[in-house]
């Protein structure tokens, strides 16, 4: 997964652009995935990057662009003891709503996780969050190149 995770690393601080002159690699993502973003500072795209990310270096991913949605992705590995690199699934509002965070996993702490992701302060950073607020972690398989 190092692949990946330097991926996304290489795009960190790219960020959205409100209103009608969003960020061209945004949109660019969402067309690759067949998503129209027309403003980019409306769209959680937290998922969508990962997914972007994880199609560009041959990994499952989440074809519904949804954060909870890669606790479902085909045969996930499920993870108890996270290494960097994993995938972090946390919950948004209420451990209840269907809304959600996800991520790569970098680090934790008895209180915060760190996450490399899309959408955390409006662009890719490491941004610590709630430990109590994580859903579950993934690994996620490469795609046979046949």
């Amino acid at each position: 997964m190092n692949d990946l995770l330097l991926d996304v690393l290489s795009n960190y601080g790219l960020h959205e652009v409100a209103g009608s002159k969003s960020n061209p690699f945004i949109i660019k993502m969402g067309k690759e995935l067949g998503v129209d973003i027309e403003d980019d500072s409306t769209f959680a795209w937290c998922s969508l990057a990962l997914s972007y990310f994880a199609k560009r270096n041959n990994y499952e991913y989440n074809k519904q662009f949804n954060a909870r949605g890669w606790l479902k992705i085909d045969k996930p590995i499920i993870v108890l003891k996270p290494s960097v690199g994993d995938i972090v699934v946390l919950w948004r509002v209420s451990p209840d709503s269907w809304e959600g965070h996800v991520g790569i996993f970098i680090n934790w702490d008895e209180t915060n996780v760190w996450v490399l992701g899309g959408n955390q302060g409006n662009m890719i950073s490491i941004a610590p969050y709630k430990r109590e607020r994580i859903l579950g972690f993934r690994q996620l398989h490469k795609l046979s190149t046949t």
